[in-house]
């Protein structure tokens, strides 16, 4: 039996971002990550690798290479959380014991919740940006394309990264363009399960704009339920308002695929669960409401924020403020206000930085209108995040816009 002063279950970003932080504010502190994988992905990057932009191992690091000095790394996942009697079971068979814990596991993906979508995958004109396996097929797909119906799906909320389903229909569709004669005999259609195109009313005015201006097909309403690839067909149910549910079939000649996403089972059966399955914690306190020395950061948290990779960075300094006053007997005062950030691509070379709390309301860290297109923005999310995620973000720096003159904190 291991006993540590802090247990991280989960080594991906947030895994990582909040050991580094916590090594950097208290190095003496004992760490240590619970995570099965040698390998670490830059998942925000998996839509450059399907747009044509990076390749696959551009996004990849060796996990050892991002353990941060002094953390022990335990490489084995979780297998049963039992958190009245602070422990962890291992899938090696291990009962780990903790002083506090951080769950950080991310969510699954859950092909199989839609009929005949496992088999399709990675064939036949049916790829998706949000599987390693899968990303660098999207580009073949978009490369080969000859015309007909290039249909792109989004799936009912939680996800993770809910911009990345359109961004690549608006890549997908300039790369489409690029061929005259094959643009004049496709159309780009975008069936979202979303009643409408983004969440944050400021910034779905803008991108209401792209899709009139490329000529996209947005359906509203439409959650994918069946892919039927021996006759190249998306099966979708549409609920709207006021209207009896019925079936739509779509003709595909490719087919992007967002799949649905939940909490990992260890996670959505254990007593941390909240009734989503996801881990029951005060949304500005990242604080578990029933156990107090529990703490969970990203996606598998169960806060109502926008699941990505920039909600981390918002959310790190909060919990790391709230488990040292835990840890050192007393109560903290970080608090998240649901800051996220989703770099909407709308284009080669051009992108559209939303970023917004709890309220919907935009929070910029640029002094720039950031409902606009900007080719600076593209910069951003094609040169500078990654640099950032791999340099600062995954080493517990704090959020560059505190040093960007002009942006209210």
């Amino acid at each position: 039996m291991g006993h540590h002063q802090l247990l991280i279950v989960g080594g991906g970003a947030a895994g990582i971002t909040v050991a580094a932080r916590l090594k950097r504010f208290r190095p003496s502190l004992e760490v240590a990550i619970l995570e099965p994988s040698s390998d670490h992905y830059y998942q925000p990057g998996w839509t450059l690798v399907g747009g044509g932009l990076f390749t696959l191992e551009q996004t990849r690091r060796n996990e050892a290479s991002l353990i941060p000095a002094g953390v022990s790394w335990i490489r084995e996942g979780a297998a049963g959380f039992d958190p009245a009697n602070n422990t962890v079971t291992t899938t090696g068979g291990q009962t780990l014991t903790y002083d506090a814990l951080v769950v950080a596991t991310g969510m699954k993906l859950c092909w199989e919740a839609i009929k005949g979508l496992p088999e399709a995958l990675g064939q036949g004109g049916v790829c998706s940006n949000y599987a390693k396996e899968f990303a660098a097929y999207t580009w073949e797909c978009i490369q080969h394309f000859q015309g007909g119906n290039a249909v792109f799906t989004c799936p009912p909320m939680p996800i993770k990264c809910p911009g990345a389903p359109q961004k690549i229909a608006y890549l997908a569709d300039d790369a489409i363009k690029r061929d005259p004669a094959v643009a004049a005999k496709s159309a780009v259609i975008y069936a979202t399960a979303t009643p409408g195109i983004f969440g944050v009313p400021t910034y779905a005015a803008p991108l209401r704009e792209v899709v009139a201006r490329k000529g996209i097909d947005a359906r509203y309403s439409h959650v994918l339920t069946e892919v039927r690839a021996a006759s190249k067909e998306a099966v979708f149910k549409v609920t709207k308002e006021g209207e009896e549910p019925r079936e739509e079939v779509i003709p595909y000649a490719l087919l992007h695929v967002t799949p649905p996403m939940a909490a990992p089972d260890v996670v959505g059966e254990s007593p941390l669960a909240a009734a989503s399955g996801f881990v029951e914690v005060d949304k500005h306190s990242l604080q578990h409401v029933r156990f107090a020395n529990v703490f969970a950061i990203g996606d598998v948290s169960g806060m109502p924020n926008s699941k990505t990779a920039a909600a981390v960075r918002g959310q790190a300094p909060v919990l790391v403020t709230n488990l040292l006053a835990q840890l050192d007997g007393g109560k903290g005062d970080g608090a998240y206000d649901g800051y996220s950030c989703c770099p909407l691509i709308t284009g080669y070379g051009k992108t559209i930085m939303a970023e917004f709390n709890y309220e919907q309301q935009p929070v910029p860290s640029f002094p720039l209108d950031p409902t606009q297109e900007r080719w600076s923005m593209w910069v951003m999310k094609t040169a500078v995040l990654p640099w950032v995620y791999w340099n600062r973000m995954l080493k517990g720096a704090d959020h560059e816009r505190k040093f960007i003159p002009g942006v209210s904190h």
